[in-house]
Protein backbone atom coordinates (compact mmCIF):
# COMPACT_ATOMS: atom_id res chain seq x y z
CA UNK A 1 0.00 0.00 0.00
CA UNK A 2 1.07 3.58 -0.58
CA UNK A 3 1.92 4.73 2.92
CA UNK A 4 2.95 8.36 3.05
CA UNK A 5 5.76 9.50 5.32
CA UNK A 6 4.99 13.02 6.55
CA UNK A 7 8.17 13.53 8.56
CA UNK A 8 11.02 11.54 10.07
CA UNK A 9 8.73 9.78 12.57
CA UNK A 10 5.17 10.28 11.29
CA UNK A 11 3.17 8.40 8.66
CA UNK A 12 -0.30 8.94 7.23
CA UNK A 13 -2.20 5.66 7.69
CA UNK A 14 -5.76 6.91 7.19
CA UNK A 15 -8.35 6.23 4.50
CA UNK A 16 -9.78 8.20 1.58
CA UNK A 17 -13.52 7.82 1.03
CA UNK A 18 -13.85 8.90 -2.59
CA UNK A 19 -17.54 8.06 -2.88
CA UNK A 20 -19.17 9.67 0.16
CA UNK A 21 -21.49 12.49 -0.92
CA UNK A 22 -23.38 13.28 2.30
CA UNK A 23 -21.80 13.93 5.69
CA UNK A 24 -24.90 14.16 7.95
CA UNK A 25 -26.58 16.70 5.69
CA UNK A 26 -23.40 18.40 4.47
CA UNK A 27 -22.77 17.57 0.82
CA UNK A 28 -19.27 16.31 -0.01
CA UNK A 29 -18.89 16.33 -3.81
CA UNK A 30 -15.12 15.85 -3.48
CA UNK A 31 -15.40 12.99 -1.01
CA UNK A 32 -13.94 12.68 2.50
CA UNK A 33 -10.79 11.47 4.23
CA UNK A 34 -10.50 9.89 7.66
CA UNK A 35 -7.00 10.86 8.74
CA UNK A 36 -5.00 8.65 11.07
CA UNK A 37 -1.33 9.22 11.86
CA UNK A 38 1.28 6.76 13.13
CA UNK A 39 4.23 8.05 15.16
CA UNK A 40 7.17 5.66 15.15
CA UNK A 41 9.47 6.62 18.01
CA UNK A 42 10.86 4.69 20.96
CA UNK A 43 7.18 4.27 21.71
CA UNK A 44 4.62 3.66 18.94
CA UNK A 45 1.62 5.98 18.93
CA UNK A 46 -1.49 6.10 16.73
CA UNK A 47 -3.29 9.43 16.43
CA UNK A 48 -7.01 8.66 15.92
CA UNK A 49 -8.43 5.83 13.84
CA UNK A 50 -10.86 5.85 10.89
CA UNK A 51 -14.50 5.19 10.13
CA UNK A 52 -15.33 1.54 10.90
CA UNK A 53 -15.72 0.28 7.26
CA UNK A 54 -12.08 1.29 6.64
CA UNK A 55 -10.66 -0.45 9.73
CA UNK A 56 -8.88 -3.18 7.77
CA UNK A 57 -7.31 -0.61 5.44
CA UNK A 58 -5.95 1.24 8.47
CA UNK A 59 -4.52 -1.97 9.94
CA UNK A 60 -2.99 -2.94 6.61
CA UNK A 61 -1.26 0.43 6.35
CA UNK A 62 0.05 0.20 9.91
CA UNK A 63 1.21 -3.39 9.31
CA UNK A 64 3.48 -2.27 6.48
CA UNK A 65 5.33 -0.04 8.96
CA UNK A 66 5.10 -1.86 12.30
CA UNK A 67 3.24 -4.80 13.76
CA UNK A 68 -0.03 -3.32 15.17
CA UNK A 69 0.61 -5.37 18.31
CA UNK A 70 3.52 -3.02 19.03
CA UNK A 71 1.31 0.07 19.31
CA UNK A 72 1.83 1.51 22.80
CA UNK A 73 -0.61 4.43 22.71
CA UNK A 74 -3.77 5.37 20.81
CA UNK A 75 -4.74 9.04 20.99
CA UNK A 76 -8.47 9.67 20.63
CA UNK A 77 -8.74 13.38 19.94
CA UNK A 78 -12.46 13.10 19.19
CA UNK A 79 -14.93 10.24 19.69
CA UNK A 80 -17.22 10.87 16.71
CA UNK A 81 -17.39 7.59 14.73
CA UNK A 82 -15.58 8.95 11.67
CA UNK A 83 -12.56 9.29 13.98
CA UNK A 84 -13.03 6.41 16.42
CA UNK A 85 -15.04 3.82 14.50
CA UNK A 86 -12.03 1.51 13.96
CA UNK A 87 -10.90 1.68 17.59
CA UNK A 88 -12.36 -1.75 18.53
CA UNK A 89 -10.60 -3.38 15.55
CA UNK A 90 -7.28 -1.74 16.43
CA UNK A 91 -7.60 -2.68 20.09
CA UNK A 92 -8.25 -6.28 19.09
CA UNK A 93 -4.81 -6.26 17.44
CA UNK A 94 -3.13 -4.16 20.16
CA UNK A 95 -4.93 -5.09 23.40
CA UNK A 96 -2.05 -3.80 25.53
CA UNK A 97 -2.28 -0.27 24.08
CA UNK A 98 -3.24 2.58 26.37
CA UNK A 99 -6.01 4.88 25.08
CA UNK A 100 -5.43 8.57 25.82
CA UNK A 101 -8.42 10.91 25.73
CA UNK A 102 -10.33 13.47 27.77
CA UNK A 103 -12.76 12.53 30.52
CA UNK A 104 -15.70 13.27 28.20
CA UNK A 105 -13.95 11.14 25.61
CA UNK A 106 -13.60 8.21 28.01
CA UNK A 107 -17.30 8.33 28.86
CA UNK A 108 -18.22 8.58 25.19
CA UNK A 109 -16.00 5.71 24.02
CA UNK A 110 -17.43 3.39 26.68
CA UNK A 111 -20.96 4.33 25.61
CA UNK A 112 -20.22 3.98 21.88
CA UNK A 113 -18.42 0.65 21.99
CA UNK A 114 -19.32 -0.89 25.38
CA UNK A 115 -15.63 -1.54 26.06
CA UNK A 116 -13.57 -0.44 29.05
CA UNK A 117 -10.07 -0.17 27.61
CA UNK A 118 -6.91 0.84 29.45
CA UNK A 119 -7.74 4.53 29.50
CA UNK A 120 -5.50 7.42 30.47
CA UNK A 121 -7.53 10.58 30.95
CA UNK A 122 -5.80 13.69 29.63
CA UNK A 123 -5.89 17.01 31.40
CA UNK A 124 -4.63 20.45 30.45
CA UNK A 125 -0.83 20.53 30.20
CA UNK A 126 -0.29 16.76 30.16
CA UNK A 127 2.72 15.52 28.17
CA UNK A 128 3.42 12.04 26.77
CA UNK A 129 7.10 11.10 26.34
CA UNK A 130 7.60 8.99 23.22
CA UNK A 131 11.42 9.10 23.20
CA UNK A 132 12.85 11.59 20.72
CA UNK A 133 9.55 13.45 20.69
CA UNK A 134 6.90 14.38 23.20
CA UNK A 135 3.18 14.91 22.71
CA UNK A 136 1.68 17.95 24.42
CA UNK A 137 -2.10 17.90 24.88
CA UNK A 138 -4.55 20.79 24.69
CA UNK A 139 -8.19 19.95 25.51
CA UNK A 140 -10.51 22.17 23.45
CA UNK A 141 -14.01 21.37 24.75
CA UNK A 142 -16.83 22.29 22.36
CA UNK A 143 -14.56 22.49 19.37
CA UNK A 144 -16.77 20.94 18.29
CA UNK A 145 -17.78 18.29 20.87
CA UNK A 146 -17.18 18.32 24.65
CA UNK A 147 -14.50 15.63 24.30
CA UNK A 148 -12.39 17.39 21.67
CA UNK A 149 -8.66 17.92 22.09
CA UNK A 150 -5.62 18.66 19.94
CA UNK A 151 -2.02 17.60 20.43
CA UNK A 152 1.41 18.87 19.44
CA UNK A 153 4.45 16.74 18.64
CA UNK A 154 7.64 18.42 19.80
CA UNK A 155 10.82 17.80 17.84
CA UNK A 156 8.86 17.10 14.64
CA UNK A 157 6.80 20.26 15.35
CA UNK A 158 3.51 18.82 14.08
CA UNK A 159 0.12 20.03 15.27
CA UNK A 160 -2.52 17.30 15.16
CA UNK A 161 -5.45 19.68 15.00
CA UNK A 162 -8.43 17.33 15.07
CA UNK A 163 -11.36 18.91 13.15
CA UNK A 164 -9.77 22.37 13.14
CA UNK A 165 -8.29 23.31 9.71
CA UNK A 166 -10.01 20.30 8.10
CA UNK A 167 -11.61 19.98 4.68
CA UNK A 168 -13.70 17.32 2.96
CA UNK A 169 -11.65 16.58 -0.12
CA UNK A 170 -10.32 13.34 -1.60
CA UNK A 171 -6.90 13.35 -3.22
CA UNK A 172 -3.91 11.07 -3.77
CA UNK A 173 -1.63 13.90 -2.62
CA UNK A 174 -1.40 14.51 1.11
CA UNK A 175 0.05 18.03 1.30
CA UNK A 176 -1.55 21.41 0.57
CA UNK A 177 1.12 22.48 -1.93
CA UNK A 178 0.67 19.28 -3.95
CA UNK A 179 -2.97 20.15 -4.67
CA UNK A 180 -4.94 22.97 -6.26
CA UNK A 181 -4.83 25.38 -3.31
CA UNK A 182 -7.95 27.22 -4.48
CA UNK A 183 -9.93 23.96 -4.19
CA UNK A 184 -8.41 23.21 -0.80
CA UNK A 185 -9.22 26.69 0.54
CA UNK A 186 -12.76 26.49 -0.87
CA UNK A 187 -13.35 23.22 0.94
CA UNK A 188 -11.71 24.55 4.12
CA UNK A 189 -14.14 27.47 4.10
CA UNK A 190 -17.11 25.20 3.47
CA UNK A 191 -15.96 22.90 6.27
CA UNK A 192 -15.64 25.76 8.75
CA UNK A 193 -19.01 27.24 7.74
CA UNK A 194 -20.92 23.98 8.18
CA UNK A 195 -19.04 22.30 11.04
CA UNK A 196 -17.29 24.90 13.20
CA UNK A 197 -19.09 28.20 12.59
CA UNK A 198 -21.14 27.94 15.78
CA UNK A 199 -17.94 27.71 17.82
CA UNK A 200 -16.20 30.84 16.52
CA UNK A 201 -15.21 32.19 19.93
CA UNK A 202 -13.77 28.83 20.91
CA UNK A 203 -11.85 28.70 17.61
CA UNK A 204 -10.21 32.06 18.33
CA UNK A 205 -9.22 30.98 21.85
CA UNK A 206 -7.75 27.71 20.56
CA UNK A 207 -5.71 29.48 17.89
CA UNK A 208 -4.41 31.94 20.47
CA UNK A 209 -3.21 29.00 22.56
CA UNK A 210 -1.28 27.25 19.79
CA UNK A 211 -0.12 30.00 17.42
CA UNK A 212 3.00 30.66 19.50
CA UNK A 213 4.16 27.08 18.90
CA UNK A 214 6.72 26.48 16.14
CA UNK A 215 4.71 24.45 13.62
CA UNK A 216 6.10 22.78 10.51
CA UNK A 217 2.98 20.74 9.71
CA UNK A 218 -0.69 20.98 10.63
CA UNK A 219 -2.30 17.55 10.37
CA UNK A 220 -6.11 17.72 10.68
CA UNK A 221 -8.52 14.80 10.94
CA UNK A 222 -9.97 15.42 7.49
CA UNK A 223 -8.39 16.49 4.22
CA UNK A 224 -4.84 17.48 3.33
CA UNK A 225 -1.90 18.23 5.65
CA UNK A 226 -0.84 21.88 5.75
CA UNK A 227 2.86 22.70 5.33
CA UNK A 228 3.13 25.69 2.94
CA UNK A 229 -0.08 27.64 3.53
CA UNK A 230 -0.21 27.44 7.33
CA UNK A 231 -0.15 31.24 7.86
CA UNK A 232 -2.97 31.70 5.34
CA UNK A 233 -5.33 29.13 6.86
CA UNK A 234 -4.66 30.41 10.39
CA UNK A 235 -5.44 33.96 9.25
CA UNK A 236 -8.67 32.81 7.61
CA UNK A 237 -9.72 30.98 10.77
CA UNK A 238 -9.03 34.07 12.87
CA UNK A 239 -11.22 36.16 10.55
CA UNK A 240 -14.00 33.58 10.51
CA UNK A 241 -13.86 33.08 14.27
CA UNK A 242 -14.08 36.82 14.86
CA UNK A 243 -17.09 37.06 12.54
CA UNK A 244 -15.43 39.38 10.03
CA UNK A 245 -17.57 39.99 6.98
CA UNK A 246 -17.36 41.48 3.49
CA UNK A 247 -19.67 43.67 1.44
CA UNK A 248 -21.43 40.63 0.01
CA UNK A 249 -25.19 40.11 0.13
CA UNK A 250 -26.70 36.63 -0.19
CA UNK A 251 -30.29 36.42 -1.44
CA UNK A 252 -31.85 33.02 -0.76
CA UNK A 253 -35.45 32.39 -1.73
CA UNK A 254 -38.07 29.97 -2.98
CA UNK A 255 -41.16 30.73 -5.00
CA UNK A 256 -44.49 29.11 -5.92
CA UNK A 257 -45.73 30.92 -9.03
CA UNK A 258 -42.81 33.22 -9.75
CA UNK A 259 -43.74 36.43 -7.94
CA UNK A 260 -41.14 36.03 -5.19
CA UNK A 261 -38.55 35.24 -7.85
CA UNK A 262 -39.40 38.48 -9.70
CA UNK A 263 -38.89 40.32 -6.42
CA UNK A 264 -35.59 38.54 -5.76
CA UNK A 265 -34.15 39.49 -9.13
CA UNK A 266 -35.10 43.14 -8.72
CA UNK A 267 -33.62 43.17 -5.22
CA UNK A 268 -30.42 41.67 -6.65
CA UNK A 269 -30.24 44.47 -9.21
CA UNK A 270 -30.59 47.00 -6.41
CA UNK A 271 -27.77 45.32 -4.46
CA UNK A 272 -25.54 45.47 -7.54
CA UNK A 273 -26.43 49.12 -8.19
CA UNK A 274 -25.17 49.97 -4.69
CA UNK A 275 -21.78 48.48 -5.55
CA UNK A 276 -22.10 45.38 -3.36
CA UNK A 277 -21.48 41.81 -4.51
CA UNK A 278 -24.76 39.92 -4.73
CA UNK A 279 -25.40 36.18 -4.92
CA UNK A 280 -28.80 34.68 -5.71
CA UNK A 281 -29.91 31.17 -4.70
CA UNK A 282 -33.24 29.45 -5.21
CA UNK A 283 -33.29 26.91 -2.41
CA UNK A 284 -35.39 24.34 -4.24
CA UNK A 285 -32.37 23.78 -6.52
CA UNK A 286 -29.41 25.11 -4.48
CA UNK A 287 -27.16 23.03 -2.23
CA UNK A 288 -27.75 24.22 1.34
CA UNK A 289 -24.21 23.54 2.60
CA UNK A 290 -22.76 25.44 -0.38
CA UNK A 291 -25.05 28.39 0.34
CA UNK A 292 -23.95 28.38 3.97
CA UNK A 293 -20.32 28.51 2.81
CA UNK A 294 -21.18 31.66 0.85
CA UNK A 295 -23.05 33.13 3.81
CA UNK A 296 -20.01 32.75 6.09
CA UNK A 297 -18.23 35.92 4.92
CA UNK A 298 -21.32 37.81 3.72
CA UNK A 299 -22.35 40.94 5.57
CA UNK A 300 -26.01 40.66 4.62
CA UNK A 301 -28.63 37.96 4.16
CA UNK A 302 -31.99 38.44 2.47
CA UNK A 303 -34.49 35.59 2.79
CA UNK A 304 -37.54 35.40 0.54
CA UNK A 305 -40.49 33.06 0.39
CA UNK A 306 -43.99 32.78 -0.90
CA UNK A 307 -46.54 32.07 1.82
CA UNK A 308 -47.74 28.49 2.14
CA UNK A 309 -50.19 27.43 4.85
CA UNK A 310 -49.60 30.70 6.72
CA UNK A 311 -45.87 30.12 6.79
CA UNK A 312 -42.81 29.91 4.56
CA UNK A 313 -42.00 27.29 1.95
CA UNK A 314 -40.34 24.14 3.37
CA UNK A 315 -36.97 24.73 1.68
CA UNK A 316 -36.67 28.10 3.38
CA UNK A 317 -37.63 26.65 6.74
CA UNK A 318 -34.88 24.05 6.34
CA UNK A 319 -32.25 26.70 5.56
CA UNK A 320 -33.25 28.91 8.47
CA UNK A 321 -33.36 25.98 10.90
CA UNK A 322 -29.83 25.08 9.80
CA UNK A 323 -28.67 28.69 10.25
CA UNK A 324 -30.28 28.90 13.66
CA UNK A 325 -28.02 26.06 14.75
CA UNK A 326 -24.90 27.69 13.27
CA UNK A 327 -25.66 31.25 14.49
CA UNK A 328 -23.61 33.12 11.87
CA UNK A 329 -21.92 36.19 13.33
CA UNK A 330 -21.79 39.81 12.23
CA UNK A 331 -24.68 39.86 9.76
CA UNK A 332 -27.78 41.90 9.09
CA UNK A 333 -30.83 40.47 7.39
CA UNK A 334 -34.36 41.08 6.15
CA UNK A 335 -37.31 39.21 4.70
CA UNK A 336 -39.25 39.55 1.47
CA UNK A 337 -41.87 37.63 -0.48
CA UNK A 338 -45.26 37.50 -2.14
CA UNK A 339 -48.50 36.11 -0.75
CA UNK A 340 -52.01 35.46 -2.02
CA UNK A 341 -55.13 35.36 0.09
CA UNK A 342 -53.18 35.37 3.35
CA UNK A 343 -49.65 36.15 4.54
CA UNK A 344 -47.46 34.61 7.21
CA UNK A 345 -44.11 33.79 5.60
CA UNK A 346 -42.67 37.26 6.25
CA UNK A 347 -43.22 37.16 10.00
CA UNK A 348 -41.98 33.58 10.27
CA UNK A 349 -38.76 34.45 8.39
CA UNK A 350 -38.06 37.45 10.61
CA UNK A 351 -38.55 35.37 13.74
CA UNK A 352 -36.12 32.73 12.54
CA UNK A 353 -33.54 35.28 11.41
CA UNK A 354 -33.65 36.83 14.86
CA UNK A 355 -33.37 33.38 16.41
CA UNK A 356 -30.22 32.78 14.35
CA UNK A 357 -28.64 35.95 15.75
CA UNK A 358 -29.03 37.96 12.53
CA UNK A 359 -29.94 41.61 13.13
CA UNK A 360 -33.03 43.02 11.41
CA UNK A 361 -31.89 46.58 10.71
CA UNK A 362 -34.29 47.26 7.83
CA UNK A 363 -37.99 46.46 7.36
CA UNK A 364 -38.61 43.80 4.75
CA UNK A 365 -40.85 44.02 1.73
CA UNK A 366 -44.00 41.98 1.17
CA UNK A 367 -46.62 42.21 -1.57
CA UNK A 368 -49.81 40.54 -2.71
CA UNK A 369 -50.08 38.38 -5.79
CA UNK A 370 -47.98 39.57 -8.77
CA UNK A 371 -45.75 42.67 -8.44
CA UNK A 372 -46.57 45.62 -10.67
CA UNK A 373 -43.98 48.09 -11.98
CA UNK A 374 -44.17 50.31 -8.91
CA UNK A 375 -43.68 47.35 -6.60
CA UNK A 376 -40.72 46.10 -8.62
CA UNK A 377 -39.16 49.55 -8.29
CA UNK A 378 -39.76 49.31 -4.54
CA UNK A 379 -37.91 45.97 -4.53
CA UNK A 380 -34.98 47.52 -6.39
CA UNK A 381 -34.75 50.35 -3.84
CA UNK A 382 -35.05 47.88 -1.00
CA UNK A 383 -32.03 45.96 -2.33
CA UNK A 384 -30.01 49.12 -2.90
CA UNK A 385 -30.70 50.48 0.58
CA UNK A 386 -29.92 47.16 2.23
CA UNK A 387 -26.65 46.84 0.34
CA UNK A 388 -25.62 50.35 1.37
CA UNK A 389 -26.12 49.38 5.01
CA UNK A 390 -23.97 46.29 4.52
CA UNK A 391 -21.21 48.31 2.86
CA UNK A 392 -21.11 50.85 5.69
CA UNK A 393 -20.40 48.00 8.13
CA UNK A 394 -17.36 46.62 6.31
Amino acid sequence: MNNVKLSESVYFVGAVDWNLRDFHGYTTPRGVTYNSYLIVDEKICLIDTVKEPFAQELLDRVSQIVDPAKIDYIITNHIEPDHSGALPAVMARAPQAKVLLTEHGRTGIIKHYQQNYDFQVIKEGDVLDLGRNKLQFVPVPMLHWPDSMICYLTGEQILFSNDVFGQHISTTKRFDDENDISEVMYEAEKYYANILQLFGKTVVKAIDRVKALPVKLVAPSHGIVWRTHIPEIIARYQDWGQGKTTGKVIIAYDTMWGSTELMARQILDGVAAAGATGKLYRMSTADRSEVVRDILEAGGLLIGSSTLNNGMLPNMGALLTYLKGLRPAGKIGAAFGAYGWGGGAHKAIEEMLTGAGIALEQPGVSLKWVPDDAELTKCFEFGRQFANKVLTRV
